[in-house]
């Protein structure tokens, strides 16, 4: 039998204002949404694991999207109510303590709505700015200006008691030093965290598509990888090392949420699209998936008080494959005592340690540096 550790839970909106071209995340576009309809399924779904899972305590809350600043302020009140309503706060903390934290896009009109969010309970706010240039915001189909990113960002340090936001780089047309100077002003404007992205071209996008036709080119793969080691470089300098492949702060501000995730705990995943770990006392894991439009989901949980399209217990070597993933995108790597035999190819781990891609420490595997901007392929080398 295991203790279990406090859950995060996870609430997706999943309604954009547009879909930008890169974006393969759950997100639609609809002419006119019932949020009032919405919130009664996510407060079903809510109740529903109340009833499955009374004795866990919380960790975080964490609402993505989908672009949920444009859910009212008092839908948020409401959902943040009802969970902390039915489960306590880790480790016998107040409420207070929870980190919650709420996706949101710079326009005027999100914006507008941060203090509604504060009173609300949220304590943490992500931004979604993706670049300093606008140029390139419009090439990356976003909505907002810089003037409303900056907008945004002053208004998140006046209202937020922690804020984090998004930069996407190695963008079409960027150079090592054009980066250099927008991430020098990113650092700049820094609250506690950042989280900064390689483009990448994902299946299904409008930017596979151009990809693919040769009418959108990246920078090549010697000069992203130049960019990745000087994000490394600059956000260290500044006090923000990266404490994962793409997200940067002191350790008293990481993200408590995403680290959840990476370090493997349970998590609840609550509306369409959304994914679930469920633990259990006995050491086993069970994977919950949700239905992803978002009319599937609320006519299933409307029927039957969750919107699970799957939910299957994974098998101790899925658990430890996951393990893997996930820990090896932090600095602290994963323990080889969490990783059932068989799920590391031993021969490709040492191969990779000997050629500077991963070290075995303390019984951690952890990823070098040389090794953090190839995070993929060594996946795909290490798993037996």
């Amino acid at each position: 039998m295991t203790t279990l550790e406090p859950y995060a839970v996870y609430v997706h909106w999943p309604f954009c204002l547009s879909k930008c071209p890169y974006c393969d995340f759950n997100s639609h576009v609809r002419d006119s949404i019932d949020e009032d309809a919405f919130l009664q399924g996510y407060l079903s779904e809510i109740d529903h694991y109340a009833e499955t899972h009374p004795d866990i305590t919380i960790s975080s809350i964490f609402f993505g999207g989908g672009t949920p600043s444009l859910m009212s302020p008092k839908t948020v009140a409401a959902i943040i109510e009802r969970i902390l309503g039915h489960w306590s706060a880790e480790g016998g903390k107040s409420e207070g303590d929870i980190e919650i934290t709420l996706e949101a896009n710079p326009t005027s009109v999100e914006a507008g709505r941060f203090a509604g969010f504060r009173a609300a309970g949220v304590n943490r706010l992500s931004l979604g700015v993706q670049s300093l240039v606008d140029a390139d915001l419009k090439a990356l189909g976003r909505q907002h200006s810089v003037a409303e990113a900056m907008e945004a960002l002053r208004l998140a340090r006046q209202t937020f008691p922690r804020y984090s936001f998004d930069l996407i780089y190695a963008r079409e047309g960027q150079t090592l030093e054009a980066w250099r100077t927008e991430l020098a002003q990113a650092l700049e404007l820094a609250g506690d965290h950042l989280a900064l992205y390689q483009l990448t071209i994902e299946p299904g996008t409008k930017f596979q598509g151009l990809y693919n036709k040769g009418k959108l080119v990246l920078p090549e793969e010697g000069l992203a990888e130049d960019m990745f080691f000087l994000t490394r470089e600059m956000t260290a300098s500044a006090g923000l090392p990266a404490y994962e492949v793409s997200n940067h702060a002191k350790q008293e501000n990481r993200s408590r949420h995403n680290m959840a995730y990476w370090l493997g705990r349970g998590y609840l995943g609550i509306g369409p699209g959304a994914h679930g770990r469920l633990k259990h006392a006995d050491g086993t894991t069970t994977a919950t998936n949700n239905w992803k439009k978002p009319e599937a989901w609320l006519r299933a949980v409307t029927a039957n008080n969750n919107g699970r399209q799957e939910y299957q217990q994974l098998s101790a070597h899925e658990s430890g494959v996951e393990r893997l993933m996930m820990g090896l995108r932090i600095s602290e790597g994963v323990a080889m005592s969490d990783l059932p035999k068989g799920v590391v190819d031993e021969s490709a781990q040492k191969a990779l340690c000997d050629e500077g891609f991963l070290k075995l420490d303390n019984g951690r595997l952890i990823l070098r540096q040389k090794g953090q901007c190839l995070l993929d392929h060594i996946l795909v080398t290490l798993l037996a």
